[in-house]
């Protein structure tokens, strides 16, 4: 699974990657600083994972991951061939979900293109432009269709009144997701106004409360989720070892960083949860989307599984968090044998069988 980084340039985005990955993209006060996209592979911050790890004592422990790409920033007129363009447009096209970097904070030494803060022009002028280019896509898609539609043909007829719903939205300056459709009423359309958003709001190191509850309530207006951190201070936690990391936060009154709740976020944002195989050899996490079933959660260590699986004995986190032993859990019945129509939950630890 992907996730682009998008928004105007010098919105912070490189920073947010940089310290989401501890990789090195460039970062500078220029617009257009990424050209081609960066992609790093992100751990998923996971208490339980460390947990299982001192129950079990593994030879490895492997957390579960999320890709993220960082997209070059967006101009206005995009959708015309402006600034990087189409290019842009078919790097957001490739990602299952959308970061959407907004620019809160003020800095006379940061170059603002458009010559101030202001986060719903911002975010107007991006999801425009992603409009515009979803309105170019349905023109080619709906000459297609019509001409079937138009010859009798049924399903034709419901494609065309699906592609006349969203249509009317999109002229209407609403995206995809706004619109009350279901998502495999959509996917093979390829809207990029359908993916799913996190809007990530950029502050200052002092956040101001009434622009950040604005900046939510305005996302979710939107059809998105949002969370807000100061990329700045987010890069300084992201360079500091384990200890000292905990010290600064607690210094800062920070429970949690910023960039564990966009991970975090981001995670759910996909529609998925993790799952955990547990023993000496290793305690891993793995990524299934959430209603997926037994057969599908082995899938992902390997096909085989998927193919031959037969039942899976599973047992709870918070039942081998509170017991210790799975042998205790054994003695006490909690661990059960589930068939194919098992609905594999976050947190369930899984021993799958299979011919």
């Amino acid at each position: 699974m992907e996730i682009g980084i998008v928004g105007l340039p010098n919105v912070g985005k490189s920073t947010i990657f940089n310290a989401l990955t501890a990789g090195h993209a460039a970062a500078s006060n220029y617009p257009f600083t990424t050209i081609e996209p960066n992609v790093g592979v992100v751990t998923v911050p996971d208490a339980r994972l460390k947990r299982l790890t001192e129950l079990f004592h593994p030879k490895k422990t492997t957390p579960a991951i999320v890709r993220f790409v960082d997209i070059a920033g967006l101009v206005k007129g995009a959708a015309s061939g402006e600034g990087l363009g189409n290019k842009f447009l078919s790097h957001i096209r490739e990602v299952d979900a959308i970061i959407h970097m907004v620019r809160l904070f003020k800095d006379p030494e940061v170059v603002h293109t458009l010559g101030g803060v202001d986060p719903v022009r911002d975010v107007e002028i991006i999801e425009t432009e992603l409009i515009l280019a979803d309105l170019a896509s349905l023109e080619k898609q709906y000459e297609k269709v019509s001409g079937k539609a138009k010859s009798g043909d049924k399903a034709a007829k419901e494609t065309l009144a699906i592609l006349d719903k969203i249509k009317g939205g999109l002229e209407q300056g609403k995206s995809a997701r706004q619109l009350g459709l279901k998502p495999q009423e959509i996917k093979e359309f390829f809207m990029l106004t359908a993916k799913p958003v996190l809007y990530v709001g950029n502050t200052d190191e002092q956040q101001d409360p009434d622009m950040l509850e604005s900046f939510a309530k305005f996302a979710a207006e939107r059809g998105g989720q949002s969370v807000s951190l100061c990329s700045k201070l987010e890069a300084e936690i992201a360079q500091l070892g384990e200890e000292d990391r905990a010290v600064f936060m607690k210094d800062l009154g920070l429970k949690v960083a910023g960039l564990e709740k966009v991970i975090v976020a981001a995670y759910k944002l996909l529609g998925l949860c993790s799952y955990f195989t547990a023993g000496e050899d290793e305690v891993r996490a793995w990524t299934i989307p959430v209603g997926a079933r037994g057969p599908q959660a082995a899938g992902v260590i390997h096909s085989d599984f998927e193919k031959g699986f037969i039942r899976a004995d599973v047992y709870s986190y918070g039942d081998i968090d509170k017991h210790l032993k799975e042998s205790a859990l054994r003695e006490k019945g909690l661990i059960r044998s589930e068939g194919k129509d098992y609905v594999v939950k976050d947190g369930d630890i899984c021993f799958f069988k299979f011919a």
